[in-house]
């Protein structure tokens, strides 16, 4: 599947999965005075927020929600992959509102949106939707909900940016329902290697030395151990790739730029000079260039599923329950 962007590059989807009547909301409690110690401080969220609010406030904003817009499509078909209708859900980290273009009154009577930046939080409030919904700027890492709020949770493409992970998740499994489901898609740690890898190549070779420019990222092998550790069960873990053609690195650049998505780690250093930036174009070409002349930038996706514990739901039998063995059974050549 392709899908166009405005420089004539294209999406290109390659699928790899490793499965591992609305009631009013309850008033929000008072927001936590928790703070979170400093050696977890990964990234300046006062600095992310400050850029996604500059990107809101461009007249050409909506051009690149691409991205954003088609992992927030992605996450919606594993959403309609559950057999079930969720009246009371909630988007954190919404930005502008990605997942509402997608969802339907068949899946769901309301979608609450959640941000910290809020100017992209209230872009697109003159748009309509199917779905009801409403939108309250509060820190994704302090969620001001009761328990047992709701019946789903969504986060898509936002909680990369989140310095304390399980302690958001632990806040999502405790705002969610009994049985309540939560579904995550978040940028993974081979997101944008070549543009990485190319611009390691140029600091070496013209500055002597590495310092980072692209933030850290998670990996599949700790999501499965996070969900658990925040409560959270019958987990199921997947990743996807889109790969995205651009003209040359410095139009990539410029489009993470303008989605907001720009260096946000506390020791982040100056601005790369102009030679290293040029050096880095031409490695990535030579490396990586298409035979079009255009260069890919791959974007994992990370996209995780759990439940909040319920007696209802299935558990595995007890040890030595089983009434058949193994060795009974016929092998495929008999």
């Amino acid at each position: 599947m392709y899908r166009f962007r405005t420089t004539a590059a294209l999406v290109q989807r390659t699928l790899n999965r490793s499965f591992s009547t609305e009631a009013p909301l309850p008033p929000p409690t008072k927001p936590s005075t928790h703070t979170i110690p400093a050696a977890m401080k990964v990234f300046d969220r006062n600095v992310k927020v400050i850029q996604r609010n500059a990107s809101a406030l461009r007249s050409d904003s909506k051009t690149f929600d691409y991205l954003r817009d088609e992992v927030a499509d992605r996450l919606v078909d594993r959403l309609l992959d559950i057999k079930r209708r969720f009246p009371k859900v909630l988007d954190v980290g919404s930005g502008a509102g990605h997942i509402i273009k997608y969802v339907d009154k068949d899946m769901m009577d309301h979608l609450v949106q959640l941000d910290s930046a809020e100017k992209m939080l209230y872009r697109d409030k003159n748009e309509t939707y199917e779905v009801s919904t409403e939108r309250i700027h509060a820190d994704e890492e302090f969620l001001p909900f009761h328990e047992d709020t709701f019946d789903c949770v969504l986060s898509s493409m936002s909680m990369h940016w989140v310095n304390d992970l399980p302690g958001t998740l632990i806040q999502i499994r405790k705002c969610l329902k009994p049985d309540g489901a939560f579904l995550g898609a978040m940028v993974g740690g081979e997101t944008l290697y070549e543009l990485r890898t190319s611009l390691q190549l140029a600091q070496v070779e013209r500055e002597g030395g590495v310092a980072p420019h692209v933030s850290p990222m998670a990996d599949l092998r700790d999501l499965g151990s996070l969900l658990s550790r925040a409560g959270l069960t019958l987990t199921t873990l997947d990743t996807d790739e889109i790969v995205v053609r651009y003209p040359s690195m410095y139009e990539l650049i410029q489009d993470l730029s303008a989605m907001g998505e720009g260096n946000a780690i506390f020791n982040r250093t100056g601005c790369l000079t102009r030679d290293t930036i040029d050096a880095a174009a031409e490695i990535y070409k030579s490396v990586y260039g298409n035979e079009d002349g255009s260069i890919p930038a791959t974007f994992q996706i990370l996209y995780m599923i759990g439940w909040k514990p319920d007696p209802s739901q299935p558990k595995p039998a007890k040890r030595g329950s089983g009434e058949v063995s193994l060795k009974t059974l016929e092998s495929p050549s008999n």
